[in-house]
């Protein structure tokens, strides 16, 4: 400090690895030497990590049921959060690799790319770097989608550091009061923390930060629901290749009638040990699907927020009888009948008429669950059924 000419600034990376006494000891000499030692210390201090630094209070031992002032020690100048690229950045970020090698990415690539990520950054960068050097895509290859969607899943998989760290925090209860609604497709309700809990799993960075809420991009999506679902997976004994025809198709007759017989034997039991019971129910078929589908197809997601649904697209590549690749597609919307509600089968099958339009299929599974305390037992009620539609198709129901 007082051999530099010049102002210096001090960069504490990864601060979010400190918690309690060390915390607090780090905080104090800071406040110490910005308000006391001011000829001695850095002209400015930059501490970088997952959280707002206000959350430091709660990190270091402080009540977090109110996080108050902006700042545990109040010499807080600002808050900066890296923003995410658009996809024409995305893009441009690509477009310097293949400049420096000529590896190409498809259009369908760049596309993937920025929809798997939403253009969060280390995602960007993760994704690229996961084709490009653990993949090991030759040079002289353009790198598509398929390759994206391994990636990802590959990504996923490993649960690198930075999505481990996110998974690590959906233990926390402001974190589970907001990310658990989303899940169910709940309305989040105002609360004495609403606010302090939205803005920090906001500078987590697992929600978007606009309107309506809900979780950042496909890829902390995916990461969640495997994490919540883990225990699950765990108890499936099913092997996934007794579901698949000769072609490469999922059996779905076979893979429903199986979960509805797991559902019967574990769900209930499953679903009361939850860390999020207000989605438990959904949690547990994900998981199911999940342990069935991995490793060949693939599952999308999509949370009706306020709406009570959770909307799945199972996609499993096999080959057709002329012997090229198609893509069979699968379609369930899931709802929950809470205790004090109405039976939401009316409302299920026009949530499963919408989405049957926009995945342009003829037919679907609507599964309820049934969640009311005075319901039947669970291997009296869990039985299958056809209904209509209000357009007109016949699709599957699952009582469970």
């Amino acid at each position: 400090m007082r051999s530099c000419p010049r102002p210096l600034v001090l960069f504490f990376d990864e601060i979010d690895a400190l918690r309690g006494e060390s915390l607090r000891s780090v905080l104090r000499q800071l406040r110490d030497g910005f308000t006391v030692s001011r000829g001695g210390f850095p002209h400015a201090v930059v501490l970088c990590g997952l959280r707002d630094v206000r959350d430091y209070k709660a990190a270091s031992g402080g009540d977090p049921g109110r996080l108050g002032t902006s700042s545990p020690f109040n010499i807080k100048v600002a808050s900066l959060r890296l923003g995410d690229f658009t996809e024409a950045e995305v893009a441009e970020l690509y477009g310097q690799h293949t400049t420096q090698t000529g590896q190409d990415f498809t259009v369908d690539a760049l596309e993937c790319a920025f929809s798997f990520t939403q253009g969060q950054p280390w995602l960007v960068n993760a994704l690229a770097r996961e084709v490009v050097e653990e993949m090991g895509v030759p040079s002289d290859t353009p790198i598509t989608a398929e390759h994206m969607e391994e990636a990802k899943e590959r990504l996923i998989l490993a649960r690198a550091t930075h999505l481990d760290s996110l998974a690590a925090r959906l233990g926390e209860d402001r974190v589970r009061r907001v990310i658990q609604p989303v899940i169910a497709g709940e309305l989040l309700l105002p609360t004495d923390t609403y606010d302090d809990d939205l803005a920090y799993v906001r500078d987590l960075g697992l929600v978007a930060l606009d309107a309506p809420v809900r979780v950042a991009n496909p890829i902390y999506q995916e990461v969640i629901v495997r994490v919540l679902g883990n225990n699950t997976e765990g108890q499936v004994v099913a092997a996934p290749s007794s579901f698949r025809l000769p072609d490469g198709r999922i059996d779905m007759d076979k893979l429903l009638c199986s979960f509805a017989e797991f559902w019967r034997e574990n769900g209930e039991i499953l679903a009361t040990a939850s860390t999020y019971p207000e989605a438990a129910a959904q949690l547990v078929m994900m998981a199911y699907l999940h342990r069935i589908v991995n490793g060949a197809g693939f599952i999308d997601r999509e949370y009706g927020v306020g709406r009570r649904r959770v909307g799945l697209l199972i996609r499993q590549p096999y080959t057709a009888a002329d012997g090229s690749r198609a893509v069979q597609r699968e379609a369930l919307e899931l709802k929950v009948w809470r205790q004090g509600r109405t039976d939401p089968l009316a409302e299920g099958l026009a949530q499963l008429d919408d989405y049957l339009d926009r995945m342009e299929l003829s037919t679907g599974t609507l599964v309820v669950f049934d969640t009311r305390p005075q319901a039947a037992p669970v291997h009296e009620r869990t039985a299958f059924s056809q209904r209509t539609t209000p357009s007109g198709r016949t699709v599957t129901l699952l009582r469970a």
